[in-house]
C-alpha cells in the first residue's frame, strides 16, 4: 500500500497537480482506520488510499479539499460528541455513525508552484533566476540569447515560439532595454496568469504605446504590473529579485483563495443533514423522497432525516 501511495505522489508531483495528503494520527476502536493509514486526496474528489469509511471518508475529503484551497494543513478530529475543547488548533466533527469510535486526522496540502518564464539577460534576470530556484520555483528562460554557462540555475531554456503556445503562465519581462516591446508583447499575447515588466512608469507607457499599434487591448495591458514586483525599496538586482519573487508568492495565493475547489466527480453527493459529500455507489441508505433520491453514509443521519424529511430536503445536492 505504501509503494502504491508513494507511486501517486510522484505521479502527481511531476504532472504538477495539486493534492493533499491525509494520515491518522490517532485512533480509538471500533474506528476501522488506524493509525498510519494514509490516503492521498485529488481536487477531482477522488481519495487514494485508506483513511477510513463512512463518516471519516467524506469528512477527510471535504477538509482535504479546503485544505489544498487555502494552503494550510488541517488537523481535525472526529469523535461520538463532535467535540475536543481541549485541543484548540483541532477542527472537531460528531460521528454521526451509530458504531461510534474516535479518529484523529492530519491533513497537509501539496501545492506545486509555478514555473516562472523570465524573458531576458539582464543582471536582475540572473538575479530572479537565482532567487527563485533557491526557493524552489521552477525556472525557464525565454529567449534565444541567453548563456548556459552563466544562467546555470535555469531548468531549461525556450524559445519566444514555444512561449507563445503556453496559456497562465507566470511571466517576468526583464529584458531592460533589449528586445523590450518583442518580449513583452510575445508574454502579453499569451493570456498570462501573472505578467510583471521591470521598466520605469515613464518607459513601460511608451512600449504600452507600442502594444496598443499591435492590437493589445486595454484590459490585457492593465494586467502587466510595473514597475515589477512589490515596493521594498530595492535598488540592487538581487533586492528587486526578491521584491519580484515575493509579488508572484502574493499572486499566486490570492489566486487559489479566489477559485473555490469544486468536486468534479458525478458519485459524490452532500449528505444533506451533515454537509458532508459521500459517494453515492458507497452509500449505506437510499431514501427516494418527493421523486428524488437522498444519499446517506451512515444510519445517524439515515435516522435523523426520516423524522423530519422537511427540515433537511432544501439543503439536498445533487
Amino acid at each position: 500500500m505504501l509503494d502504491s501511495y508513494l507511486r501517486k505522489a510522484a505521479e502527481l508531483n511531476e504532472n504538477k497537480t495539486p493534492y493533499a495528503t491525509a494520515v491518522i494520527v490517532r485512533r480509538k476502536i471500533p474506528s476501522s482506520g488506524k493509525p498510519g493509514d494514509k490516503a492521498i486526496i485529488t481536487v477531482d474528489g477522488h481519495i487514494h488510499g485508506w483513511i477510513g469509511g463512512g463518516c471519516t471518508q467524506g469528512i477527510v475529503l471535504k477538509e482535504a479539499l479546503l485544505s489544498i484551497q487555502e494552503g494550510k494543513p488541517r488537523h481535525i478530529s472526529i469523535t461520538p460528541s463532535g467535540s475536543r475543547n481541549e485541543e484548540i488548533y483541532t477542527k472537531s466533527y460528531a460521528m454521526t455513525c451509530q458504531s461510534g469510535g474516535e479518529v484523529d486526522v492530519f491533513i497537509e496540502p501539496v501545492l506545486p508552484k509555478p514555473t516562472i518564464h523570465f524573458f531576458g539577460i539582464s543582471h536582475i534576470a540572473l538575479a530572479l533566476s537565482k532567487v527563485a530556484r533557491a526557493a524552489n520555483y521552477p525556472v525557464v528562460c525565454v529567449g534565444d540569447q541567453a548563456d548556459k554557462s552563466i544562467f546555470t540555475e535555469v531548468d531549461h531554456f525556450m524559445s519566444n515560439e514555444d512561449f507563445a503556445q503556453l496559456t497562465d503562465a507566470y511571466a517576468v519581462v526583464c529584458t531592460q532595454g533589449l528586445n523590450d516591446e518583442v518580449s513583452l508583447l510575445t508574454a502579453v499575447r499569451t493570456n498570462p496568469a501573472y505578467l510583471s515588466f521591470v521598466s520605469s512608469r515613464k518607459k513601460a507607457n511608451a512600449i504600452f504605446s507600442y502594444l496598443r499599434k499591435e492590437g493589445v487591448t486595454f484590459d490585457q495591458l492593465k494586467k502587466i504590473k510595473t514597475p515589477a514586483g512589490i515596493d521594498i525599496g530595492a535598488k540592487l538586482p538581487e533586492e528587486v529579485a526578491i521584491s519580484i519573487l515575493a509579488q508572484i508568492i502574493q499572486h499566486s495565493r490570492q489566486e487559489k483563495e479566489q477559485k473555490p475547489i469544486q468536486i468534479n466527480n458525478e458519485d459524490y453527493y452532500t449528505n444533506p443533514v451533515c454537509n458532508i459529500p459521500i459517494q453515492k455507489s458507497a452509500a449505506k441508505h437510499i431514501v427516494e423522497h418527493n421523486g428524488e433520491k437522498v444519499y446517506f453514509c451512515c444510519d445517524g443521519c439515515h435516522t435523523s432525516f426520516k423524522q423530519s424529511p422537511e427540515s433537511y430536503i432544501q439543503t439536498v445536492m445533487k
